[in-house]
């Protein structure tokens, strides 16, 4: 596996690759239809930009949020981009039988050759009553022996190399290798590289041990992403995957051509936030709903310390903003993810912080 696939180029006056990480939000007022012809808009941007990777999340019972099914969207999105990394950010494991991912995953790197990256999480991406109708199970098994133990499972069923003797040493994930080795068999024995997710130290811990590149969520979990960095590159160990660590960061950032749009936008981010974190989840509400709502003093404490960390304003601003950030983390790529009730919006942020970067059309 080349590093080239994970490891990206940084243009224009950007410090580090650029990339981007879509919810697929939907705004009050608009469909899941609007909201998935905006991402492969967006898909199409950036990619023209030179952005280096764009990835889904997975999500459910969010009506904001339209990724509940990240491996058909990436289908969508390949067929409507040529270069561009396309990926997760990402599957959430516990939730699914590794088989199922690698066949996936299989099909999404048949699809679009040497474009795919597999990024894993061990949270469920939802509340727990939804997580528990996912697996069907009323017990939820993200612990440190479950998790290592599925993604082993998962990258065995990849690289389809079970040992003799072990119980799914018959079963193949097709598409894979075993159609590179069988008679007649010209299919490429290629698969996506493993990103491991995370928003606290046990992942970064993880992937440091295997050599595996690592995406923390700074958008939600900021308090923890220097310690997180320093552990992944602490324990990190060389594999024939890398040879020395690569860590991105996802970061919210939203440039605006009017300097008063962001903070109404970020405002509105802010109580779409509350109520997903008060068992409330709706549509992203508009600017004008948000300006209306009475947040309660706890409202208001958990929404100025959400806005706190989103990189928001003129592109200017967010240009800077982006760059302290990463003089201060040392990340390696930052993913960048906008929150805004519009479409339209959240693809002028983009062209607006390529802008400012000078990234050129590619």
């Amino acid at each position: 596996m080349s590093a080239d696939e994970i490891r990206g180029a940084a243009l224009g006056t950007a410090p580090v690759p650029l990339s981007v990480l879509d919810l697929v939000t939907v705004g009050a007022g608009s469909t899941a239809t609007d909201a998935l012809r905006t991402s492969a808009d967006l898909a199409r941007f950036t990619e023209g930009r030179g952005f280096h990777r764009f990835w889904v999340a997975e999500h459910h019972s969010m009506p904001g949020v339209a990724s509940s099914s990240p491996a058909v969207i990436l289908a969508h999105l390949a067929a409507h981009t040529e270069r561009i990394r396309l990926g997760s950010g990402g599957v959430m494991l516990p939730n699914h039988a590794p088989l199922v991912i690698a066949e996936q995953f299989g099909t999404l790197e048949a699809l679009a050759p040497g474009r795919i990256d597999l990024g894993l999480g061990r949270a469920p991406g939802t509340d727990g009553a939804t997580a528990a109708a996912l697996r069907r199970s009323d017990t939820l098994h993200e612990g440190a022996d479950d998790f290592p133990q599925q993604l082993s499972e998962l990258t065995r069923f990849l690289d389809d190399d079970f040992p003799d003797g072990h119980p799914y040493a018959r079963i193949h994930a097709v598409p894979g290798p075993v159609q590179a080795t069988s008679p007649g068999g010209v299919q490429s024995p290629h698969r996506p590289p493993i990103w491991l997710l995370g928003s606290s130290g046990f992942s970064a811990q993880l992937a440091g041990m295997l050599g595996l590149p690592f995406a923390f969520a700074h958008h939600f979990s900021a308090h923890n992403t220097i310690p997180a960095l320093d552990l992944y590159r602490e324990t990190f160990r060389p594999s024939a995957v890398l040879s020395e660590p690569y860590a991105l960061i996802g970061v919210s950032a939203l440039a605006t051509d009017d300097e008063r749009e962001a903070p109404r936008q970020v405002r509105a981010a802010a109580l779409n936030m509350v109520r997903l974190r008060t068992g409330r989840p709706g549509l992203f509400p508009d600017p004008e709903e948000a300006a209306k709502h009475e947040f309660s003093p706890m409202e208001e404490d958990f929404a100025s310390s959400w806005t706190k960390n989103i990189v928001h304003g003129t592109a200017e601003e967010v240009r800077a903003g982006l760059d302290d950030l990463h003089k201060r983390t040392g990340a390696d790529e930052l993913m960048l993810t906008t929150h805004a009730h519009r479409g339209e919006l959240r693809l002028r942020s983009y062209e607006l912080i390529a802008d400012a970067y000078g990234l050129p059309a590619v």
